[in-house]
């Protein structure tokens, strides 16, 4: 039975509400002081509180903080006569989780109620520990296909050889970038990026290579470009694919020459930085289209990072989400501490087509619309919260009551063949050691449809 702590001076409300709630099979304990209640709180049989803001003493605010140091995760809902602005945006800065104002509407406090009380049915989901996000520069991830994407930034920053970092939109691109130059012994250099898609031309060639005085309208004095601010370190190029033709003509000249000329100068410059550049289409296909340079290409492609898109490691959604709402607590100041069991459901469940970013942009937006501590589904976007489609629904089990062995033998047959047998991946989505997926496909006596050994993982 859910156990309430009211706390209010004003012993007729207390009467009415305690009644309410009795017949609502909820049992109460009643205060009639911050510090009466502060004690009261300490009780772990308390699901809830409820609090007036105005109180003789310490104010309901005060209560409202010492309730946070002592037990974080206990929902608190705040009634007060006095419905102002100020109030109200204090109080859910302060960690409440709801906010209802006297004249008291039971509806609208027996919905807040629930609320609070779900949070204790939430079940095992997400404890987000501490408030720092680490670097920003961080690239999160356990998963086998991540765990190649660090070997590769291990060996291509070995060397300052150019590299082509290749991934859908949000899978952090330029986050790898900086890993390689983090990860080189030119670390200490600077490191500049690049949109080539943010600029139009002209723009682009004066950002990269710089102008003197007067090489157009505006250009009242001499500007360095990118290329000659980062020196020895590392120039990012992202969306390398954007590009129009003359300036990927300059681009090639300055890899396979070192030199380049600044808009609008005679004296040719040299240039030692080391070139990263990323894409997020298949270059290939520009090449064939006469839409990419193909010695620019082959010059660009010396080594290749490929990053996967979120939807093929969902394994690191629990980790990302864990680290993003470290991140989001820090910039904007919340205190989201957990994800219930049915919210982290819908974010490994979802296909995330924006990848990481779009993660981050979900999380963001739920924190800022989220009350209390702990983020519930109810403040993801509706695309996520649908229901969980059913296991193997081409399987054996499918439309029908089956055992637990059955679901396990027909969702690793599912993912094996959407995996086309690459026991690596299907490792990595199951969440499961090799041997143990060995032992599965030997117990549920599975065979690949291919006639050779699959050790291509």
């Amino acid at each position: 039975m859910p156990h309430i702590l009211l706390v209010d001076d004003d012993r007729a409300i207390c009467r009415t509400l305690n009644l309410h709630f009795q017949q609502n099979n909820m049992d109460v304990t009643v205060a009639h002081s911050a510090e009466d209640g502060i004690n009261k709180a300490e009780n772990p049989e308390i699901d809830a509180v409820i609090s007036d803001v105005r109180l003789p003493g310490a104010d309901g605010m005060s209560l409202l903080s010492s309730i946070k140091a002592i037990r974080p995760t206990l929902p608190v809902i705040m009634i007060t006569a006095f419905h102002d602005f100020e109030t109200t945006v204090a109080a859910m800065q302060g960690g409440a989780i709801d906010y209802v104002p006297k004249p008291i509407d039971l509806d609208e406090l027996d919905a807040a109620v629930e609320r609070a009380l779900s949070q204790g049915r939430s079940g095992e989901g997400l404890v987000i520990g501490g408030t720092s996000g680490g670097s920003g520069t961080q690239i999160v991830g356990q998963s086998f296909a991540m765990k190649e994407v660090f070997k590769s930034i291990g060996l291509v920053a070995q060397s300052r050889i150019t590299a082509l970092i290749l991934g859908e939109s949000g899978t952090g691109k330029e986050l790898a970038a900086r890993a390689v130059h983090n990860a080189s012994a030119e670390r200490h250099l600077p490191f500049v990026a690049v949109n080539c898609a943010a600029l139009v031309e002209t723009l682009l060639e004066s950002e990269m290579f710089g102008h003197e005085r007067g090489a157009f309208t505006g250009a009242v004095s001499a500007h360095k470009g990118k290329v000659e601010q980062v020196g020895e370190g590392t120039l990012f190029l992202d969306e390398i694919a954007e590009l129009s033709m003359p300036m990927q003509s300059k681009l090639l000249r300055i890899l396979e020459e070192r030199e380049y000329t600044p808009v609008g100068g005679t004296q040719v410059k040299k240039s030692s930085a080391r070139f990263i550049t990323a894409t997020n289409v298949d270059l290939r296909e520009r090449v064939a289209n006469g839409l990419f340079r193909e010695d620019l290409y082959y010059r660009l492609n010396v080594a290749t990072i490929t990053l996967p898109p979120l939807r093929d490691r969902p394994s690191d959604i629990r980790l990302l989400v864990e680290f993003l709402l470290r991140k989001i607590n820090k910039d904007l100041r919340k205190t989201i501490r957990r994800v219930s069991a049915d919210a982290l459901t819908c974010l490994e469940a979802y296909g995330w087509p924006g990848n990481v970013r779009e993660l981050e942009n979900v999380l963001m937006k739920a924190a800022v619309l989220q009350r209390g501590d702990l983020l519930t589904p109810d403040c993801l976007p509706p695309e996520l919260r649908r229901e969980p489609v059913q296991a193997a629904a081409d399987g054996a089990c499918a439309g029908v009551l089956c055992s637990l062995r059955d679901l396990e033998r027909d969702h690793i047959r599912r993912v094996l063949a959407e995996t086309h047998w690459h026991k690596g991946k299907a490792c990595d989505i199951l969440g499961i050691s090799r041997p143990r997926l060995e032992r599965r496909i030997k117990e549920f006596g599975m065979v690949s449809p291919r006639s050779r050994s699959d050790d291509e993982d």
